[in-house]
């Protein structure tokens, strides 16, 4: 599990490297359109097995083991993840961008430090 473990440590760093160096932003100038979060984003294994394809979720998504149990079957259940204490997700929150990535920057940083910690945890005994 430690390796698992440390494989989403650093996939979710990096995740929020980009969102927080503009990744899901664009240039100044451009015009502004909002980019599907998790969809295109690093933590989105089948973003990158299926290139050019809408991608597709199943039980190999690293994501997975943080959307609840009746939203499994959504389309995007990565986007039915509980961001905050009020419930707030990437689908509730469409259609306003920065409060968006706001929420994911938040869900990645505690996810990041919940992560660490259950790493640093000693092993349990049966």
């Amino acid at each position: 599990m430690s390796g698992d473990l440390d494989e989403f440590i650093k996939l979710f760093e990096a995740e929020l490297d980009l969102i927080e160096g503009g990744g899901y932003g664009l240039p100044a100038g451009e015009p502004r359109h909002e980019n599907p979060m998790f969809r295109q984003s690093l933590v989105c294994i089948n973003h990158w097995i299926v290139r050019g394809r809408e991608p597709r979720c199943d039980d190999d998504c690293m994501l997975m083991r943080w959307v609840p149990p009746e939203r499994k079957n959504e389309v995007n259940p990565c986007h039915f993840i509980p961001l905050n204490d009020a419930g707030e997700t990437v689908h509730s929150l469409e259609g306003d961008q920065a409060r968006l990535e706001d929420a994911v920057k938040t869900w990645l940083r505690t996810t990041i430090q919940r992560l660490k910690e259950e790493q640093d945890a000693p092993p349990t005994r049966p």
